[in-house]
């Protein structure tokens, strides 16, 4: 609580992320994490009065496929809102995805010391 005459201040990000998203809750994680891949699917015009925001995913889009985290990451945004408006774009058919790779496996250690033993014979 704040005294008579004392004004709080206003975090300018939290009120651009709201005016951004125009209030909406954010998407889920699963369906577009930090490392999907996203581009502009070919001949796709951009979407009548697009907001600074999706001019500037478009263009970067444009380039080829990036992760929604550097997505985020080149516009400044918070990673839920770039999410958001990513998906905005992938529901107008705007956007292709790719998901992420499957973890890799771990490998047998025996194998590893095959492999590490024969090079060690082949090279010194």
């Amino acid at each position: 609580m704040t005294a008579p005459g004392e004004e709080q201040q206003v975090s300018s990000g939290f009120v651009r992320s709201y005016v951004i998203t125009g209030g909406r809750g954010l998407p889920d994680a699963e369906d577009l994490s930090l490392v999907t891949l996203v581009t502009l699917a070919p001949d796709r015009q951009p979407p009548p009065n697009p907001s600074p925001e999706v001019k500037a995913i478009w263009e970067l889009c444009s380039g080829g496929y990036l992760s929604v985290a550097e997505v985020a990451g080149h516009l400044g945004l918070p990673v839920g809102v770039a999410r958001l408006l990513l998906q905005d774009l992938n529901q107008q058919g705007h956007l292709l995805r790719r998901k992420a790779p499957p973890p890799a496996q771990l490998v047998d250690r025996k194998i590893l010391e095959e492999v590490l033993h024969g090079l060690q014979v082949r090279f010194g």
